[in-house]
């Protein structure tokens, strides 16, 4: 049996600050570019995979995680 065949519901709680930085990175967003508490609220989205991190020449960039397809409350 598969874990998806489990888990047919998954959430993952955000707070109401979390989904605003979400529906404002709906595009790659280099890091530089947030506030200090813009950061800090994109690291734990990053710890909760709602947000993927990677290095884009020699710059860090945050982006919406493609293969999050969980529901937010």
């Amino acid at each position: 049996m598969k874990m998806n065949d489990l888990i047919t519901d998954f959430d993952i709680f955000i707070t109401n600050e979390e989904q605003n930085l979400l529906d404002k990175i709906n595009s790659p967003c280099y890091i530089d570019n947030l506030t200090e508490r813009e950061k800090f609220v994109a690291e734990n989205l990053v710890r909760k995979s709602l947000l993927t991190r990677v290095n884009y020449k020699g710059m860090m960039v945050v982006k919406p995680n493609e293969n999050s397809g969980t529901s937010t409350h």
